[in-house]
């Protein structure tokens, strides 16, 4: 992802503004973060994914919210992301773009939603000299040790909720392709025979869709959610 010419930021503002004219033209830093709360910046229509749903973007994430990413404040000229796995800004937003947001294809260096999502990272991004941050992804799924309950329900509301919904009906769930937690482990028995459903979970949170065992969603790193919070959520699921 390079910065784009004054030409291309000319045209993003007129892309932003509409085909019609009547609003009133943005900056393409604007445009982008229109593009980052938008799950529309997927092609797909069965994707439900706005980058926001992962990233927060301020210094430090709210209070309450434990997402699978880290924040993108301060991310555009880290030297790599993923924990390393990526060298280029623009691969970074692909890798989750189509693995996550279901995108066909990965968007192209030169397309306005690529330029547009570069500047507003870089508004977004007062440290040049910003260092990659670790993301140690647990390479085998094994059970931890049982947590505290309450503190269970404090992680299922930060880590959780937003995407699934309340626990037992789903109530507020991002979308209806998202599981009833914990009901769903009462089919876990039939599709993952003689696997306990703890440890079904756990592999979910561990490594997302990866495997094909966690849907779509993104995986939780370490650093995203300890092993304490994960058996702490395993208590409040009764798992």
């Amino acid at each position: 992802m390079r910065r784009a010419g004054l030409g291309a930021l000319a045209v993003l503002a007129l892309l932003a503004a509409g085909c019609d004219g009547k609003d009133a033209p943005v900056t393409a830093a604007e445009y982008g973060e229109r593009l980052f709360n938008d799950a529309r910046l997927s092609e797909s229509g069965f994707n439900a994914f706005s980058c926001a749903t992962c990233h927060a973007t301020t210094p430090t994430a709210p209070a309450g919210r434990l997402d699978s990413g880290y924040t993108l404040h301060d991310s555009a000229f880290r030297k790599s992301w993923w924990g390393g796995y990526e060298t280029r800004l623009l691969d970074a937003v692909n890798f989750c773009y189509v693995n996550f947001m279901r995108g066909v294809a990965p968007l192209p260096e030169d397309s306005p939603q690529s330029r547009a999502l570069y500047e507003y990272l870089v508004s977004i991004s007062p440290n040049r000299d910003a260092r990659p941050l670790p993301f140690t992804v647990v390479k085998d799924a094994a059970e931890v040790p049982r947590g505290n309950v309450a503190r269970g329900g404090e992680v299922y509301r930060a880590a959780c909720q937003g995407c699934h919904g309340e626990p037992h009906t789903g109530a507020g769930r991002l979308t209806e392709l998202a599981s009833i937690l914990p009901e769903v482990t009462a089919d876990y028995g039939e599709t993952f025979p003689g696997v306990p459903p703890s440890l079904v979970v756990i592999e979910k949170v561990r490594h997302g869709q990866f495997f094909g065992v966690g849907g779509n969603m993104p995986p939780y790193s370490l650093e995203a959610l300890s092993d304490a919070d994960l058996g702490a959520l395993l208590a409040f699921l009764e798992l």
